[in-house]
């Protein structure tokens, strides 16, 4: 019989309905009969592609035997982390504390209250890897339970005091400096693999956040050191396996430093945040390949990640099809040939390194890239536009026959933060690559978030299935607030506007903290034991760093110093953090730049689709530069009451023009995008 999991609308959740193990979702109810039954209880936190997950659960929470010991003495609880990400972050931190190293599937034990006594990562079914067998486990924690229940409190409650201090004691300071920024890049140069690209050794994560960082460093000081960074890393990641050479779009993870074998699974965050970067490397530094991979990442997502109608993005796929890791991507000679033809296949194979030796498990072969175009002509005797031909055609091939494998599981939920962070990433794309197809899915996107997902003056985190749950987070607020800003400036749309300027509000209101700062959940949020923070950027951005440019740009916007200060305070209250862990915090040190730098107020006034329009905001959108923001004066509904910025800057007569102003004062405008260019580098 399916256990109460069959009546969630996770994925995750609904991979487990079917366990033996008595599952309750997170909830009062399942504490409550831990309180009752004065049992501890026993919290597993996961998610739909993780690989680990799976396997733990084959090896354990299918089994009779195991869930009986696990039913008889536990309380069973079982979180999707990216539908309670507030949940994932206080457990997460206290297993890092217990353990030095976190990480899926999370395995928690806690008081009837909350409060955590022990924890880990992955228990295998018996005992190896130098890891208790999870039933030893078991049997361990209710003969400790049984006979020293008043250490584990004592346990717990020093767990929770040291969780409360990592959250409410951070150590503020004086303002900080351009200084922090150049610390954290002069950290970051010594921390490069020249020879790899990317930062120290395997596994090796995309660092999108900190190559933007580095982009800006570029961009405000032209020192080459940071382009060469960025240049080097993402034609690095970009010719290895982490990158799916036949359907675009990134993996996880490298396991090895050379970005050649990755962890398979495909997330939302990562390939927005890379096609945002890889779209950001094309406007600073020219290279073609930045522009084509920022495009195959963002046709995948449209392709294979977005829901037939009504706009969006799903989560993430899984690692795992047929019950094994990689198996839809990889390919042998054999395969190879039976795709691409007997004449193309040593062309093909040359270029993505398929051997019979292979480099991946049983002989099967990751594609990366293992040689050039160039190479190839030389050695097939073929012309280069010969040898692209020849690629291009395999490739559509081989992706028509990879279709007909068995695909890798789907996490069809879609989720406000994570799906802002693509909105963001099409919306830029749109304008620097004129690719109108992209702006209209930002449009789609964020339309369907603003119709289904805010209800009764609150943000929601999750969509499945038609319907929206799970009240929003901080992420979700700061995330959505920057792709309506980001999006405002693509369309010109007034509502967009109005919606981020609305939706900070409601962030200001439900999660500011008055000493600084904002907490990732509101007061609302059930069942939590403190209210956590995110202080550093990991996978995704921190909402502390995201929300901080949110309020520099809404003051630019606005002129609302109100904003500025805020802005100020978060920068205030994370001070320690950022003139000594900068790396860990590149999306508040690129506010920082934003804070401390140039940022102009540009207002474009004219009719959108006429020429002479169009020119100047190309101009605005082809420069590198990253901090400014950017309006319109004759929008068809006026923002002037909450603009000030484009008040009495409207055309007359149709006729283009472009204002640069600096702290709301304004040069005379501009009229040809030359003179513009000009403006903007004065």
């Amino acid at each position: 019989m399916p256990n109460r999991l069959a009546k969630e609308k996770s994925p995750y959740l609904l991979q487990h309905k079917d366990n033996p193990v008595d599952w309750y979702p997170w909830g009062k109810e399942a504490f409550e009969k831990a309180k009752a039954e004065e049992k501890p209880v026993f919290l597993s936190i996961g998610y739909s592609t993780c690989h680990w997950c799976h396997v733990m659960e084959h090896e354990s929470f299918e089994k009779e035997d195991v869930a009986e010991v696990l039913n008889r003495g536990f309380v069973a609880i079982k979180v999707d982390r990216e539908e309670r990400p507030d949940v994932d972050d206080i457990y997460m931190s206290a297993v890092q504390a217990m353990t030095g190293t976190g990480g899926w599937p999370l395995s928690l034990f806690l008081m009837p209250d909350g409060k955590p006594f022990y924890g880990g990562t992955y228990f295998p079914p018996e005992d190896r890897y130098g890891r208790p067998g999870f039933v030893t486990l078991l049997n361990a924690i209710s003969q400790a339970w049984k006979n020293r229940r008043g250490e584990l409190e004592s346990s717990a409650a020093d767990m929770l005091t040291h969780l409360e201090s990592g959250s409410k004691g951070i150590a503020g300071g004086a303002a900080v400096g351009p200084g922090a920024l150049e610390a954290a890049v002069l950290s970051l140069r010594a921390q490069f693999d020249a020879r790899h690209g990317g930062f120290g050794g395997a596994p090796k994560f995309p660092p999108a956040m900190r190559l933007d960082l580095l982009i800006r460093d570029f961009v405000r000081t032209g020192e080459p050191a940071p382009r060469d960074i960025v240049r080097t890393t993402l034609a690095k990641m970009a010719a290895g396996g982490m990158y799916d050479q036949v359907g675009g779009g990134f993996h996880r993870y490298s396991v090895d430093e050379r970005w050649l074998v990755p962890h398979f699974e495909k997330m939302l965050y990562d390939n927005a945040m890379l096609a945002r970067v890889y779209v950001l490397a094309w406007r600073a530094f020219g290279d073609p390949d930045s522009a084509r991979i920022a495009r195959e990442t963002l046709d995948y997502l449209l392709a294979e990640m977005t829901p037939g109608s009504g706009g969006g993005f799903y989560a993430a796929q899984d690692a795992d099809s047929e019950g094994r890791e990689g198996l839809f991507y990889v390919w042998d000679p054999e395969s190879l040939e039976a795709a691409v033809g007997r004449d193309a296949a040593p062309i093909v194979a040359a270029r993505f390194g398929v051997t019979p030796e292979g480099n991946f498990e049983d002989r099967q072969t990751v594609l990366s890239i293992a040689a050039g175009i160039p190479d190839l002509a030389e050695r097939f005797g073929r012309s280069e536009g010969e040898i692209s031909r020849i690629l291009e055609d395999s490739r559509r091939r081989m992706y028509e026959v990879r279709s007909r494998r068995i695909w890798p599981g789907r996490d069809e939920k879609l989720l406000t933060d994570w799906t802002a962070l693509a909105i963001s990433a099409f919306a830029l794309a749109g304008r620097v690559l004129s690719e109108p197809r992209y702006e209209e899915a930002a449009r789609t996107a964020a339309d369907r978030i603003l119709r289904d997902c805010r209800k009764d003056g609150q943000l929601l985190h999750r969509q499945k299935d038609g319907e929206a749950g799970i009240p929003g987070f901080a992420s979700d607020y700061a995330n959505f607030v920057e792709a309506l800003l980001d999006l405002y400036e693509a369309t010109f749309e007034p509502a967009y506007f109005r919606a981020a300027l609305e939706l900070q509000g409601e962030l200001d209101r439900l999660f500011f903290d008055p000493s600084g700062g904002y907490f990732l959940a509101a007061e609302s949020h059930d069942g939590l034991v403190l209210r956590p923070r995110e202080i550093f950027d990991g996978a995704t951005p921190s909402s502390n760093s995201v929300a901080a440019m949110n309020l520099l740009r809404l003051s630019s916007f606005t002129g609302d110093q109100r904003h500025r200060e805020r802005a100020e305070r978060v920068f205030s209250i994370f001070s320690t953090y950022l003139e000594r862990a900068g790396t860990a915090l590149p999306r508040m040190l690129a506010a920082l730049d934003y804070a401390t730098g140039d940022a102009p107020e540009i207002v474009l006034s004219g009719d959108p689709g006429r020429p002479d329009f169009e020119a100047l905001r190309e101009e605005v959108f082809a420069t590198p530069r990253a901090n400014r923001v950017v309006a319109h004066a004759d929008a068809k509904e006026t923002l002037a009451d909450i603009l000030p910025l484009v008040a009495s800057r409207g055309s007359k007569d149709g006729t283009a023009k472009a204002y640069v102003c600096r702290n709301f004062s304004c040069r005379a405008p501009v009229t040809a995008a030359a003179e513009l260019a000009s403006a903007l580098r004065g």
